[in-house]
């Protein structure tokens, strides 16, 4: 860039050009992304048709959804009063950063973690701490203690993307009400594991949670996600959301997806039985570390060259996502857990691309 067009950013802006990235070659078994692989049937499709067919589209949704905001709240078992939804939970994740965030203001971000929450804070100009993780890449209370002192913010995905770890409840309580730092609990996998934050939201001023409808749901296309704060919270964070944020399409079908949420459901036993499954047939490859995973996916580890072993497994048809670029991971792979067919195609490709890659 030249100095002239460079001259309209922010001193930080260029330099986070082009970092958030994903190379996407077309393969018949998709497992990058952390999707569900099973898309909504045909007859709940067409549920969400017929409720947006009479709705007005040349009328902009309610500046203020109550009753769809009470239905999702609902759904998560949280009062209305706590609840904003978005475009995502990415949406809502900016807008908690753009609310708390600053130069001179410290987040911890424990690494390796979703790439997001650390661009988000560049592109804010805060100082980031990395602390967090222990050698296993679990989850550390004592450090996360220390380092959550004098920072302002802290943000945990639990399970963790692309660890798949998790924090230990009593110790999350015992930290959220023994810091002075606002904590951001991303649940984006909570179906696949369990254990929630949610209660605490309801007492605790410094807590939000994050959940989307992307994973379990199975409506990543769609594009909506909720947060959970404290009553006296959620209005502050309001006013760093955009307006009219979620389309009627997508509320029609998150309806939809709550009325059915039981049947849509169903698979998350189904792609828990298969991420055991995948991890011993991982384990049975010489020289392969697989970390525990409590989410829909598995981050594992070679001594072979990850970008190699990735390359070759495109060749047979399998994508899986390189995450050797990420911090403390130089040597891993992470593959989403997909359909029973799928996961066996990737257990093939791997070990065509371990016979080749030395």
């Amino acid at each position: 860039m030249t100095d002239t067009t460079l001259r309209y950013f922010k001193q930080q802006l260029p330099g986070l050009a082009g970092r958030y990235k994903l190379d996407v070659p077309d393969c018949p078994v998709k497992l990058n992304q952390n999707e569900n692989a099973w898309d909504w049937p045909a007859h709940l499709k067409q549920q969400v048709f017929e409720r947006v067919r009479d709705v007005p589209w040349n009328r902009y949704p309610p500046f203020v959804p109550a009753e769809f905001v009470a239905r999702v709240a609902r759904h998560l078992g949280a009062d209305p009063a706590q609840v904003l939804v978005g475009n995502g939970s990415n949406e809502l994740l900016y807008a908690i950063f753009v609310s708390t965030l600053e130069r001179g203001r410290k987040v911890v971000i424990p690494q390796p973690t979703f790439t997001v929450y650390k661009l988000l804070a560049d592109l804010l100009g805060a100082e980031v701490v990395t602390d967090g993780l222990d050698d296993e890449m679990q989850y550390d209370a004592a450090a996360l203690e220390r380092a959550s002192q004098d920072a302002a913010v802290v943000v945990l995905a639990t399970p963790n993307n692309p660890t798949g770890s998790v924090i230990n409840p009593t110790d999350l309580e015992h930290l959220v009400f023994n810091s002075p730092a606002l904590w951001v609990i991303d649940e984006a996998y909570f179906e696949f594991h369990g254990e929630s934050a949610l209660e605490l939201a309801a007492n605790a001023r410094n807590l939000v949670v994050l959940r989307t409808f992307s994973k379990a749901l199975s409506a990543a296309g769609l594009r909506f996600g909720a947060m959970v704060a404290h009553p006296e919270a959620a209005p502050v964070f309001s006013a760093a959301k955009l307006p009219y944020n979620v389309n009627i399409f997508t509320m029609a079908a998150i309806e939809v997806a709550m009325e059915n949420a039981v049947s849509m459901k169903a698979r998350v036993e189904e792609i828990k039985r298969e991420r055991e499954r995948v991890a011993r047939h991982l384990r049975d490859f010489k020289g392969i570390k697989v970390y525990p995973s409590r989410a829909n996916f598995l981050l594992f580890e070679t001594g072979r060259d990850p970008r190699e072993l990735w390359k070759a497994m495109v060749s047979r048809g399998v994508l899986v996502r390189d995450v050797s670029g990420y911090p403390r991971l130089g040597k891993a792979l992470r593959v989403s857990i997909g359909r029973p067919e799928e996961n066996d195609a990737f257990i093939k490709a791997l070990e065509y691309a371990m016979t080749i890659v030395p």
